[in-house]
């Protein structure tokens, strides 16, 4: 080996070992640069600076918790106790709850820790804090006023202003305005969730309600016991079970329409999208042109374009999810049709069959897996979809969700509709998964 080979050699590896130690310092550099491009473009720091644990503890306490309600009008004087401040679950005013003690216009709450907040007459609340002291929040007039025990500072959890002094201990909170004395405690789980207060089952445990059901003098004579319990389960005027069932089913159905009608529709167009079935050049790129668009256009907006032009309702939904369905349906199909096995269709037209024959008995049976597989899939993803599109058209728990979101204190719906919708796409996974299972085994 000569000198001006090795040389040549040599500097080839340092000509090599240059170009690996280029790209390893450079995708990371590259990655670098991108980062702080997002870091900058969405403006991270500001939505940190601006961010508010609090808030967002709350919410999610929310999700799982309820709160009853101790509310004083402050003009009018009247106290009222509710669960979650609604109407229908308000407490009547000779049977509040155990830990709200009522004495004239004096009324003493209990809280946990040993805590206790007291609206006294004129407008005043006195709170016992452990570890703290007295707190007192007084009406002057149109001003708020605070007086903390001698010798402590404002702590981080108690904020004041002249219109709104608030008290925030993590599972109880305080707060009064001008107008209200408000006092929340919170308790885990959802309540009300199967029976109201009006209900007779309201209260009982599960092993009196077992009772009841089976043995149990009737509390209804016109209906047995169980059939009671169901009736006011279904007729729960705080959560609506009943509406809830059928948003869900609309829901359901209107993912059901548009992805069965999206199949039914691109079938027979993906034969004449398919180049072993349509030697008609134009034909066959006109219609994958028609699927590219139908696909192109995202659900949503088509939910817009069809609510402007025919209104809202789970309709157009279900529209909206048949025009981008039978696009893609129209492309998976086509793509399947190009790659069967030709030998049986061969075999099954030797026989003398006919178009129609062959592509019932040599065609399908080869891409009916693939076309089940796809529609079961997609309807439970369109389930989901769904959701999203109800919210703009007015139709199924899409609707629910988003008014429950919008009032901004209904989280435990919230929480609800979420977990309702989960539960039915798996659900709909798992009666999928039977059927094509069923399907392919025989």
């Amino acid at each position: 080996m000569t000198d001006i080979t090795v040389a040549t050699r040599h500097e080839d590896l340092a000509r090599s070992f240059a170009r690996r130690k280029w790209r390893a310092l450079a995708v990371p550099a590259i990655l670098l640069v991108y980062f702080a491009y997002v870091f900058a473009a969405f403006d991270i720091g500001g939505v940190i600076a601006q961010a508010k644990p609090d808030h967002a503890k709350v919410l999610l306490r929310d999700f799982w918790s309820y709160k009853t309600q101790v509310s004083h009008e402050n003009r009018t004087g009247q106290t009222v106790v509710a669960i979650e401040g609604e109407r229908r679950g308000t407490y009547p005013a000779d049977a509040p709850p155990d830990w709200v003690h009522r004495k004239g216009e004096t009324t003493a709450i209990d809280l946990p820790g040993g805590a206790s907040v007291t609206y006294l007459p004129g407008t005043v609340a006195r709170l016992e804090i452990p570890q703290f002291g007295p707190v007192t929040v007084a009406l002057d007039g149109r001003k708020v006023t605070l007086e903390l025990p001698q010798g402590k500072n404002l702590p981080d959890w108690i904020s004041a202003s002249r219109t709104r002094v608030s008290v925030d201990q993590g599972d109880w909170r305080f707060s009064m305005t001008r107008n209200r004395t408000e006092t929340f405690r919170y308790f885990p789980g959802w309540e009300l969730f199967f029976f109201t207060l009006d209900s007779p089952f309201h209260g009982k445990s599960v092993s009196q309600l077992v009772s009841l059901a089976l043995w149990g003098p009737r509390v209804d004579p016109a209906m047995p016991n169980i059939q009671a319990m169901a009736r006011d389960f279904w007729n729960n005027n705080m959560w609506h079970h009943s509406n809830v069932f059928w948003a869900m089913a609309e829901t359901v159905l209107m993912a059901f329409l548009g992805t069965m009608g999206a199949g039914l529709i691109a079938l027979p167009l993906a034969f004449l999208a398919a180049v072993n079935f349509t030697p008609l050049n134009a034909l066959r790129l006109a219609l994958r042109r028609v699927f590219d668009f139908l696909r192109g256009v995202d659900g949503l907006i088509w939910t817009v374009i069809l609510s402007r032009a025919f209104g809202p309702g789970p309709l157009t939904g279900s529209l909206a999810i048949l025009l981008t369905d039978t696009g893609t349906f129209g492309k998976m199909f086509s793509e399947a049709l190009e790659n069967i096995d030709g030998k049986q269709v061969e075999g099954i037209g030797s026989t003398g069959a006919n178009g129609i024959q062959r592509a019932r008995f040599g065609v399908i049976p080869q891409i009916a897996p693939v076309i089940l597989s796809q529609l079961l899939y997609y309807l439970e993803s369109n389930t989901r979809s769904a959701t999203v599109i109800g919210a703009l058209v007015g139709g199924g728990i899409g609707l629910l969700l988003t008014q429950a979101i919008i009032t901004q204190k209904d989280w435990e719906e919230v929480s609800y509709y979420v977990i309702l919708i989960v539960l039915t796409v798996m659900a709909m996974d798992s009666i999928s998964g039977w059927i094509r299972r069923r399907f392919i085994k025989g």
